[in-house]
């Protein structure tokens, strides 16, 4: 089973920062886009942000001018830098990575974010 490696969670208080991160396992080839999802308790799981190869990077509304997605195509990596965080941020976080054949997600990751 591909697993997606995804780390960077936790717990900060609100205006803080945190960087997700997640690494593609190199048996994951061909790959067309990766991103970041979340999903709060009690609500569906929502685009945060993605990025195609080659194309400019989208953002969910809610996180626009305070989240920035970014890869490293060297080691098919990519990363969720989160500025500015709001106790509303609190969610478990996905990373999803899209080949020519299938989806991928990871497991997910806590992040909370207290008042």
């Amino acid at each position: 089973q591909v697993q997606l490696v995804e780390s960077g969670g936790g717990l900060v208080q609100a205006g803080g920062s945190l960087r997700l991160s997640c690494a593609a396992p190199r048996s994951i080839t061909g790959i067309k886009a990766m991103g970041w999802y979340r999903q709060a308790p009690g609500k569906q799981r929502e685009l945060v942000a993605a990025m195609a190869s080659g194309g400019n990077p989208i953002y969910g509304d809610s996180i626009k001018g305070r989240f920035t997605i970014s890869r490293n195509r060297a080691y098919d990596t990519t990363f969720l830098q989160m500025d500015n965080l709001k106790p509303e941020d609190t969610a478990v976080y996905y990373c999803k990575i899209v080949s020519p054949w299938r989806e991928f997600w990871g497991q997910g990751i806590q992040v909370a974010v207290s008042s």
